[in-house]
């Protein structure tokens, strides 16, 4: 196995106190890779980065036009938001066209984290709904299909139609037939697939022509960022200061996907620690390689080149990226 590459540097003062590594892959239209970093066979979980893939079936069987969704749904099913008002409120009106409530989701309950939210149901002692879970706009998306199908309740099942409708869109767009599963945290499989099959499949999704369910979904994204994750996330803020150029998302476990559309190329990156900061250090520091994010933007400049400050306020270190990133 091809060992990680350095994706950022941790600095304290003059010494360098530590460094996280990891694989990133950066594809182009024809699924060939125009650089990497590590191994890019490396087989990988994407998690919630490959959720624009999980909504491809809601888009191609037709269960998108024909519940009527919108640019803001699209977005939604392909989020992993924060649980705040705007989130919420866009799934609950999306389920309850349905003629759905909370106890169809099969994702679990999960504390929202927006604070405002969050303190507002601790005050009125409210306990959190399954619509609050991050990943709830995708399960509204399983819904619909669900329904579309018609297909029994329990969709986030291996065998349901839903699922392997996903499984299928899954290999199709990575190139490869995929080794098996994870159950994600919010109860659906997630299908693993190398690291350049990820890849891959972004660079797919940047290079398809307008009207597609690929391209629908990825212009959704960058026409909402702030569905797809939220105030102060990263695939937020980033995609925001990237003026359009990219299609972002993160994973757990210190995953990260870029769709780039001018360029026709796909970015999927893995830290190998599983930290956040290492993940979005290193899209970040890709993306300004790649020439679509401005390396003194704020957006940028609080993921690489950062200042660590203790409780204090003082400045005690600094999050570098790895040069060779760059």
């Amino acid at each position: 196995m091809t060992q990680p590459a350095p994706f950022a540097e941790i600095w304290r003062g003059p010494f360098l106190e530590s460094v996280h590594s990891g694989h990133a892959v950066i594809c182009d239209a024809s699924g060939q890779i125009v650089d990497a970093w590590g191994d890019p066979d490396l087989v990988v979980l994407p998690r919630s980065s490959s959720k624009m893939l999980q909504a491809l079936p809601l888009v191609r069987s037709g269960a998108a036009d024909a519940f009527g969704l919108g640019t803001r749904q699209l977005a939604l099913a392909c989020a992993s938001h924060e649980g705040a008002t705007i989130h919420v409120d866009g799934v609950n009106t999306w389920i309850n066209e349905l003629g759905l409530d909370d106890e169809a989701f099969r994702c679990g309950p999960q504390e929202s984290r927006d604070r405002n939210v969050r303190e507002a149901q601790i005050r009125a002692h409210q306990s959190p709904c399954r619509v609050h879970n991050n990943c709830s706009g995708k399960h509204a998306g399983f819904l619909t299909l669900t329904q579309h199908l018609k297909a029994g309740p329990d969709y986030v099942q291996p065998d349901h139609p839903v699922q392997r409708a996903c499984l299928e869109a899954f290999e199709e767009v990575t190139g490869e037939t995929s080794p098996g599963y994870g159950v994600d945290g919010c109860s659906a499989p997630n299908y693993a697939a190398s690291l350049h099959g990820v890849a891959r499949a972004m660079a797919h999704f940047a290079a398809a022509p307008d009207g597609s369910a690929e391209a629908r979904l990825h212009q959704a994204m960058r026409l909402h960022p702030e569905l797809v994750a939220g105030e102060g996330r990263a695939c937020t803020e980033l995609m925001q200061a990237c003026n359009g150029k990219a299609a972002l998302k993160t994973g757990a476990e210190g995953f990260f996907i870029a769709i780039l559309p001018e360029l026709k190329m796909g970015i999927a990156l893995k830290a190998a620690c599983g930290t956040t900061r290492a993940a979005e250090a290193a899209i970040a520091a890709l993306l300004v390689r790649l020439g679509v994010l401005d390396a003194n933007h704020p957006a940028t400049l609080k993921r690489i080149n950062t200042p660590i400050k203790n409780w204090d306020g003082l400045v005690t270190g600094m999050l570098k990226p790895a040069q060779n990133l760059l």
